[in-house]
């Protein structure tokens, strides 16, 4: 493996977590392989391992960029990695603001009903 995908591997590890990584590794086959080398070198490894702005300010900037494409799918793991990239929850309804003034208010409202089911999960996950 490249340099790159080393430094992406070890962002993903601090961005997402060791248990949601090995997750995605353990159901790795020879047919995505190629894919999670170029998400892990690409995304990770180069756009996420970029000093020029804060693991904050990209989670945001992600949450943000997702819902406004609709791509909601991926919305519940990035704001389980705000707890690793410092973004609070105000942060995200900020990011989320943005989306429906840019974007469209149907996008911002179903990204806030993802957002607080997986706020209110986490939470009794830590009650537990």
């Amino acid at each position: 493996m490249t340099d790159r995908y080393d430094e992406g591997m070890r962002i993903r590890r601090t961005v997402l977590g060791d248990a949601h990584v090995d997750r995605a590794e353990a159901g790795r086959t020879a047919l995505d392989t190629p894919f999670q080398t170029l998400i892990t070198e690409s995304a990770w490894g180069t756009v996420w391992a970029s000093d020029a702005i804060t693991l904050r300010e990209r989670s945001m900037l992600t949450l943000a960029i997702l819902a406004a494409t609709g791509n909601f799918e991926e919305i519940p793991m990035h704001i389980r990695a705000t707890m690793r990239t410092g973004a609070s929850q105000r942060d995200v309804m900020e990011a989320f603001q943005h989306v429906a003034v840019y974007a469209g208010v149907p996008k911002a409202n179903h990204a806030i009903k993802l957002a607080k089911a997986t706020f209110a999960e986490m939470e009794a996950a830590d009650n537990a």
